[in-house]
C-alpha cells in the first residue's frame, strides 16, 4: 500500500489531478476563516457554545448545520452555507425528474438535456442562496448577535446587502470549485469539499477528548476514563468497517444472455451478473430525515416560550411544552420516529431512482434474461421483490448508523460534534467518498501498469511497450 502512494507521486498526470486536488481544498480553508460584515463572531461563538450545551433548537440547528459547513455557519463566515444549496438544488431537480415529463425527455436527449438541467440547478443554487442567507442574517439580528452600527438605518441596509451577497458568492465560487475539481482533479469536486468541511472538524473532537481525558481505568467527574477511550475506538473502528460494507454490498442477480447465430458462427450465451446496490439511497435518507426531525422540537420550543409569556396554563402551552420534550434528541419516540423515517426514504428514494419495468425493458432490448424467468412483467415482479428486500436491509443499516451518535451523546454525555464521527450522516459521507476516491486513484496507477492499493504484485516499473511477439 505504501508502494502505491509512493506510485501516485511518479505518475506525472495523476500527481497534478493530485496537488490540484490539494490546492483547492486549501482555497476552501482559506476562505473558512473570512468573516461576514458586521457580526459580533464573540457574541455569536457564546451563543452556540451555550445553545450547544443545553441542546437548545439554535444548538441542535448549529450542530446539523455544521455538519455540511465544517463549522463556518457558527462562525458565520464567506462559506457559510458551504457547498449545500447547490446539492439541495441538485437533489430537488433529481426528484423532480421522476415526475415532471419535460425534464424526461431532457434526461433522454443526452449530454444537450443534462447540460439544461445543470444550467437550472445554478440558477436555483442562486435563489436557495438567497433565500437561506437572509434567514441567516435575520436569525442573527433578532438574537441581538449583530454590531450595533449595523443594527438600523443605513448600516442595517449595508449589512443585509453585504452579508447576502457574500454568502451567495461564496457557495456559488465552491461550486465553482467543485466543477474545477471535476475538469482538472481527482475525483467528484463537490463530494470532496463537502467531505473537507465534515472532516474539519475532527481535530475539535480531538482536542475535546484530550481536554476530558482520565489516566484512570473508570474516569470521573466528567471525565473519559481508559475504558471509555477504548469503548470509543472500537465504536468508531466497528461502525466505520459496518459503514463500508452496507455501501459497497450488493445483490448480484445472474443474467444470461441469450445466442444468436450468425451464417455457421454462434455469437452471445455470455453469462454475468446485474449488480443492485443493497444500500442504492446512500446517505438521502439520513439527511431527509435528520433534516425533519430538526425542526419539529425547535419549533415547539420556540412555540411552547411565546405561549407561556402570555399564558403559562393555557392548553396551547401544555401541548407545544410535551411536544417539545418528547421530541429532544436522544429520547425514546425521536429515535423510533426517525427510524421510520429513515425506511420510508429510503423506499421512497429507491422507487425514484430504480423502475423495475425499465430494468426488465432494457434487458430484453440487449437480448438478455434472467434464467428461469419470462422477460417482460414477470422479470419486472422479480426485480421489484428483490429490490424491496434488500432495500429493506439496506435502511435497516442506515438506521442503525444514524442513531448511534444520537445515543452515544445523550447516553455517556458526549458533544454531538465528537459522537458524529461515530455514525451518522457525516460518516457515511466520507466513507463513500473515500471509496470512490480510491478506486479513482487505482483504476490511474493500474492503466498505466503500476501497483494500485489492492495489487499483490511487485511490478512497479510503470508502462513498457511490448513487442508483437510477448
Amino acid at each position: 500500500m505504501l508502494q502505491a502512494f509512493a506510485n501516485i507521486f511518479r505518475i506525472r498526470d495523476l500527481r497534478n489531478k493530485v496537488f490540484f486536488t490539494l490546492g483547492v481544498l486549501v482555497i476552501y480553508r482559506i476562505g473558512f476563516w473570512i468573516p461576514l460584515l458586521g457580526v459580533d463572531q464573540t457574541e455569536l461563538a457564546k451563543a452556540a457554545s451555550r445553545a450547544s450545551v443545553d441542546q437548545s433548537g439554535f444548538g441542535r440547528l448549529l450542530e446539523y448545520a455544521s455538519i455540511f459547513s465544517g463549522g463556518s455557519l457558527q462562525q458565520s463566515t464567506i462559506f457559510g452555507l458551504g457547498i449545500m444549496p447547490y446539492i439541495t438544488a441538485s437533489i430537488i431537480f433529481q426528484l423532480l425528474q421522476a415526475v415532471v415529463p419535460s425534464l424526461q425527455e431532457l434526461k433522454k436527449d443526452g449530454m444537450s438535456g443534462q447540460q439544461k438541467i445543470m444550467e437550472w440547478t445554478r440558477y436555483a443554487t442562486v435563489g436557495l442562496c438567497l433565500l437561506q442567507g437572509l434567514m441567516w442574517l435575520g436569525f442573527l439580528r433578532t438574537q441581538n448577535l449583530v454590531q450595533p452600527q449595523f443594527q438600523l438605518g443605513g448600516g442595517l441596509v449595508i449589512f443585509y446587502v453585504s452579508g447576502i451577497s457574500a454568502l451567495t458568492a461564496g457557495s456559488l465560487f465552491l461550486m465553482w470549485l467543485g466543477e474545477q475539481v471535476d475538469k482538472y482533479g481527482i475525483g467528484n469536486g463537490v463530494s470532496i469539499i463537502l467531505t473537507a468541511g465534515i472532516l474539519s472538524r475532527m481535530p475539535s473532537a480531538a482536542t475535546w477528548l484530550i481536554k476530558n481525558f482520565d489516566a484512570s481505568l473508570q474516569g470521573g467527574d466528567a471525565k473519559i476514563g481508559v475504558v471509555g477511550l477504548l469503548i470509543l475506538l472500537a465504536g468508531f473502528l466497528f461502525v466505520v468497517g459496518g459503514a463500508i460494507i452496507i455501501t459497497v454490498a450488493q445483490r448480484r442477480i445472474p443474467i444470461q444472455q441469450a445466442k444468436h447465430t450468425r451464417g455457421r458462427k454462434v455469437f452471445g450465451g455470455q453469462r454475468h451478473y446485474l449488480p443492485l446496490r443493497i444500500n442504492h439511497a446512500g446517505v438521502m435518507p439520513i439527511i431527509f430525515s435528520s433534516t425533519l426531525m430538526m425542526f419539529p422540537a425547535s419549533g415547539c420550543a420556540w412555540l411552547a416560550s411565546r405561549a407561556a409569556a402570555v399564558d403559562a396554563s393555557s392548553t396551547w402551552s401544555s401541548i407545544t411544552s410535551f411536544i417539545a420534550q418528547n421530541l429532544q434528541i436522544g429520547s425514546y419516540p425521536y429515535v423510533v420516529i426517525e427510524i421510520l423515517l429513515i425506511y420510508f426514504f429510503s423506499y421512497f428514494w429507491t422507487t425514484v431512482q430504480l423502475s423495475p419495468t425499465d430494468m426488465s425493458k432494457q434487458l430484453r432490448e440487449h437480448g438478455s434474461f434472467i434464467p428461469g424467468l419470462r422477460p417482460g412483467p414477470r422479470t419486472a415482479e422479480y426485480l421489484e421483490t428483490v429490490i424491496s428486500r434488500i432495500t429493506y436491509v439496506g435502511a435497516g443499516a442506515l438506521a442503525l448508523i444514524a442513531i448511534i451518535p444520537t445515543i452515544v451523546s445523550q447516553q455517556l454525555g458526549i458533544p454531538f460534534f465528537v459522537a458524529q464521527f461515530l455514525g451518522g450522516t457525516g460518516l457515511l459521507i466520507v466513507v463513500s467518498v473515500a471509496l470512490d476516491l480510491v478506486q479513482r486513484i487505482e483504476a490511474n496507477l493500474l492503466m498505466r501498469n503500476y501497483s494500485g492499493f489492492l495489487t499483490t504484485g511487485t511490478n512497479d516499473s510503470g508502462p513498457r511497450i511490448r513487442s508483437a511477439r510477448g
